[in-house]
């Protein structure tokens, strides 16, 4: 069942999926419809999920649970999973690929695999002040707080 997103508590579950290149406007209209759709249907052991998602930069599909309602399991985990795996073959995007980066380079999101974001560290293309997107984060909670963050204050750290 949708929820709007700011209906849910704090520490409802979230999975972030980034997209390794930007949204059109009409893909994420498209997205958005398709979102509702699961959402309203999403289920565990036969009882729907409270849930809701958000779009964000025309790159990031961000889905929530309330978990105090009913806790996602590993079946309607994997049901959102293929969801996701549909998106990425109708629009021919990554969106699984936990090795990419995705951070801020002024007004510009900028999505590079691992490998190359050390070496902009390496090269001071981009510091400890960068903002960089934690996708780690487990609740709404620390989404709010610890999505979007300088990299000298996530998990990015380690780069410095």
């Amino acid at each position: 069942m949708y929820v709007p997103f700011e209906n849910l508590p704090g520490e409802s579950r979230v999975w972030i999926y980034q997209s390794n290149r930007k949204f059109s406007d009409e893909e994420f209209a498209e997205i958005e419809t398709a979102l509702q759709s699961f959402l309203e249907n999403w289920a565990a052991h036969g009882t729907i999920l409270e849930s809701s998602y958000q779009l964000r930069y025309n790159r990031f599909i961000i889905l929530a649970v309330n978990q105090e309602v009913q806790a996602a399991t590993g079946c309607s985990i994997d049901s959102s999973v293929e969801f996701i795996q549909s998106l990425e073959k109708k629009y021919q995007v990554d969106l699984l690929d936990k090795m990419n980066v995705t951070f801020k380079l002024g007004e510009h999101i900028a999505h590079k695999p691992l490998i190359d974001f050390k070496k902009m560290v390496k090269d001071k293309a981009v510091t400890e002040n960068t903002v960089v997107f934690n996708n780690l984060v487990n609740n709404i909670e620390e989404f709010n707080e610890s999505w979007e963050v300088l990299a000298v204050d996530s998990w990015h750290s380690r780069f410095f």
